[in-house]
């Protein structure tokens, strides 16, 4: 890959990517170290790129585990009380689980979504994406975006029912 070419991947998606990052730690200069971090991986990782997903969901993916090693190395927690109050959940059983569940836990639940979900997921959750922008991004309808995310949440609810 040129050096072009990664610039273009660089300019079309830094925003996305530290959007996403930002979301998820909720720290600006965090979330922009995790960026440089991102792209630092993606170019020493090009080769790797297999071309079954966007180039944009790699990226983001690599973002999220930058983060998660992040987290492990200073051993910290994240709060994930805005993924939850997100998901438009508005019963006393879901404000409990909230109250009860640790991060760590929700963190477990949602990675356990299998594909397309936890992807799905993510992008609406974290990078407060359209359905527009989700569908563009696998290549499907909007409805299909739709769907795929009121399942995942669904999916999540159900999961972390079983937990309490």
């Amino acid at each position: 890959m040129t050096k072009q070419e990664f610039e273009k991947i660089y300019q079309d998606n830094f925003s996305v990517v530290y959007r996403y990052l930002l979301k998820i730690c909720q720290d600006q200069h965090l979330a922009e170290e995790l960026t440089s971090v991102t792209f630092f991986k993606a170019i020493n990782n090009i080769d790797k790129f297999e071309g079954k997903c966007t180039i944009t969901s790699w990226l983001c993916q690599i973002a999220k585990y930058s983060y998660y090693s992040y987290l492990r190395k200073n051993k910290r927690l994240v709060e994930l009380n805005s993924i939850i109050e997100q998901m438009d959940t508005n019963s006393d059983m879901e404000e409990q689980l909230i109250d009860s569940m640790t991060s760590k836990e929700i963190h477990k639940v949602v990675d356990g979504l299998e594909e397309p979900y936890k992807k799905v997921f993510h992008l609406r959750i974290f990078q407060e994406l359209s359905f527009k922008q989700i569908a563009s991004i696998f290549g499907k309808t909007e409805n299909w975006a739709c769907v795929t995310y009121h399942r995942a949440r669904n999916k999540v609810r159900e999961r972390m029912e079983e937990k309490k």
